[in-house]
């Protein structure tokens, strides 16, 4: 078994190749070549933490991969990460175990890469200005994703709590970004301002109010991932004219703002605009004015960390990474 850590996968593994394995995978599982069961997750209400298990199958390639991944976000105060987690990628012709991945960056990487995929069919292609709500550990490549495919000349950060933001522009300075990045303390001026706008938060509560977007804002939201939670308002939602998921199954069960708005009538599941694999496939057609308001909503999904598990594993035989050991 090839054992990977964090590190290891960083030095070889980025953003360009996750977008590119996620979007591979996304053709073939419209092409019924991949298998996903839901996932199980478990919730400790003492901790407000949970742990996720999550299974999934290429059928073509003939690999698959589970992911368990915890998520406890009391753990900065303890010094610990708040999401850990591995995939166990196994050979589902011979039942041999492959690899243990570390999927704390990969789970990180491939949620941008679906943000990049969702902004890239979605957003307008001159959007110039970047909002970042919440600037905790899922922000940093919710960033890298929307570089990958806008050409954007200014970053507003926007956190509970003002040093952590002033953090993350450092972090993002010293990794290399050129744009304008600055700290918006007033969340609806951040917004009102914004082309594109990216939530990383597990707030209950929605963060911005939606009376304040612009005609022709694209909104990626990738924080809450239970239906208690509810990162996005319903004003946004109401106003959308394509909402967008990562997947259907997973949103009906987890995504609280979509949820909380169907039940009440304000929106129905029925006038989902589809799924981010139809857009990538071309079923779907992206934004078609500049005036649209548009939503991605993302609860996660296994075929996505199948995508960017089978990357890693590919690169790392192909250039001799990683640890090989007997279990």
């Amino acid at each position: 078994m090839n054992v990977l850590n964090e590190e290891e996968i960083k030095s070889f593994y980025k953003m360009e190749d996750a977008i590119q394995d996620v979007r591979e995978t996304l053709i073939a599982k419209g092409q019924n070549k991949v298998q996903s069961p839901h996932r199980t997750v478990l919730e400790f209400s003492e901790s407000n933490a949970s742990s996720l298990y999550m299974p999934s199958a290429d059928l073509e390639n003939k690999v698959a991969a589970v992911k368990v991944v915890t998520i406890f976000p009391n753990n900065p105060e303890k010094g610990l990460p708040t999401t850990q987690g591995v995939i166990v990628l196994t050979s589902t012709e011979t039942g041999e175990h492959l690899a243990l991945i570390n999927a704390s960056y990969l789970t990180r990487l491939r949620t941008g890469a679906m943000t990049a995929l969702a902004t890239d069919c979605l957003s307008k292609e001159t959007s110039e200005v970047l909002t970042v709500i919440g600037t905790g550990g899922m922000a940093f490549e919710q960033v890298l994703g929307v570089l990958a495919v806008r050409n954007i000349r200014e970053i507003l950060l926007v956190n509970r709590t003002k040093e952590r933001a002033l953090l993350f522009l450092q972090t993002l300075k010293d990794f290399g970004v050129s744009a304008t990045i600055k700290v918006e303390e007033d969340v609806n001026v951040a917004v009102s301002k914004a082309d594109i706008i990216c939530c990383a938060t597990k707030s209950t509560t929605p963060v911005f109010n939606g009376h304040y977007l612009k005609p022709g804002t694209h909104v990626n939201g990738v924080g809450s991932y239970l239906p208690h939670m509810h990162e996005i308002d319903q004003t946004t939602i109401a106003s959308a004219s394509k909402i967008v998921v990562d997947d259907l199954h997973g949103a009906k069960d987890e995504a609280g703002e979509l949820i909380n708005a169907n039940n009440k009538g304000i929106w129905s599941f029925e006038q989902l605009y589809g799924e981010l694999e139809s857009l990538v496939s071309g079923h779907l057609i992206g934004r078609e004015n500049e005036k649209d308001v548009t939503f991605f909503k993302s609860v996660g999904a296994a075929y996505y960390d199948l995508a960017v598990a089978k990357g890693v594993y590919s690169k790392a035989l192909k250039d001799n990474r990683g640890i090989n050991v007997e279990v």
